[in-house]
């Protein structure tokens, strides 16, 4: 099945919505990782959503390009190829991109996007999203309805987010920022539905107290009725029409009785980057570990062929951030939930 078309994806996040689940979107940055996630979705029986950062589609460019849009149309047309060959549907979609990075990042995948619909085919992705959290909330409200505007034209679905997750992804650091910057508001959820709700669809990634990164148990303090509670003020003012769809950033080592309560709050989607990470490098370091002396020509030896062609670990890899990817599927409860051949 190619990557899901614009009616089917909002299919997709209308399926979750009703059934009080969500789907892991992973990011990825290379062919492997790519298949690693589409071996997951269908091992788990469950539609997903493939992301790609700046940082990542700068990474999937080379070193000789490092061009984030480049890299990533390389990486989204090679997952509308590989993922005819599987039975459940996934959704294109790219990472934060801030203010300072529209015109590089988010403007020339548009414009491929356009061109695509010229051909006779679907938008490059299925949604963007705009990250105008580093500015105040009525810049961040004002850069998302031109944003809005264009995606709607193209089908395409915009996310946008009020308040900072915090931590460190892609070079973007908001460590230090005050802790009530870490917490969107009702009052928040509301302005943010009034202004886009009337120019397209949107996801909205509100902020309960989520961090990018790695952290021991106990590290992180969410507070899921937050989301809760700003989707309470958007409904007893608008109608329970009017619940939107949430996005839970910096899912990766997220404790599972926080990510099962804002299933119920509205969240279709958490984004998974570091746990999947460490679960592709883990067996690599393992192989490499296990397998020094062939794996290094060590003392004036030829080494092992079998051991240093990168197939071998990085099949390993694939398989290791697979099986992570079917158990955010799991958490998600999205297993088994594929809408694939029924819209």
């Amino acid at each position: 099945m190619p990557v899901a078309t614009p009616t089917q994806y909002a299919a997709m996040l209308d399926a979750a919505q009703k059934g009080n689940y969500a789907y892991p979107a992973v990011n990825v940055t290379s062919i492997t990782t790519i298949n690693a996630a589409l071996k997951a979705f269908a091992d788990a029986k469950s539609d997903g959503i493939i992301q790609v950062s700046t940082g990542g589609g700068q990474f999937a460019s080379g070193l000789n390009v490092a061009d984030a849009a480049f890299g990533a149309i390389v990486l989204a047309e090679a997952t509308h190829l590989l993922a005819e060959k599987y039975d459940v549907l996934v959704g294109l979609h790219t990472d934060h991109c801030h203010p300072e990075k529209v015109e590089g990042f988010l403007k020339p995948l548009l414009e491929a996007s356009r061109k695509r619909i010229a051909e006779g085919k679907g938008p490059l992705f299925q949604s963007h999203m705009f990250d105008g959290s580093v500015v105040e909330l009525d810049e961040n409200l004002k850069i998302s309805q031109e944003l809005l505007k264009e995606c709607a034209e193209l089908d395409i679905i915009l996310e946008v987010e009020a308040g900072c997750v915090g931590g460190e992804e892609d070079g973007h650091d908001t460590s230090g920022l005050p802790a009530e910057k870490l917490y969107t508001t009702p009052e928040d959820m509301v302005e943010v539905y009034e202004t886009l709700q009337p120019l397209g669809r949107f996801l909205f990634a509100a902020t309960f107290g989520n961090v990018h990164g790695a952290y021991k148990p106990g590290s992180v303090k969410l507070k899921p009725t937050i989301l809760r509670d700003g989707q309470k003020a958007v409904t007893d003012k608008h109608g329970e029409a009017a619940l939107m769809d949430l996005v839970f950033h910096g899912g990766s080592g997220s404790e599972l009785a926080d990510i099962r309560e804002t299933l119920g709050y509205g969240v279709v989607k958490m984004n998974i980057d570091t746990d999947t990470q460490y679960a592709f490098t883990r067996p690599v370091v393992t192989h490499i570990c296990a397998n020094i002396e062939g794996v290094l020509k060590i003392d004036g030896e030829v080494g092992n062929k079998k051991t240093y062609d990168p197939r071998g670990y990085l099949k390993k890899g694939e398989a290791s951030m697979a099986a992570r990817l079917v158990q955010a599927a799991e958490d998600l409860c999205s297993n088994g939930k594929t809408i694939f051949g029924t819209v």
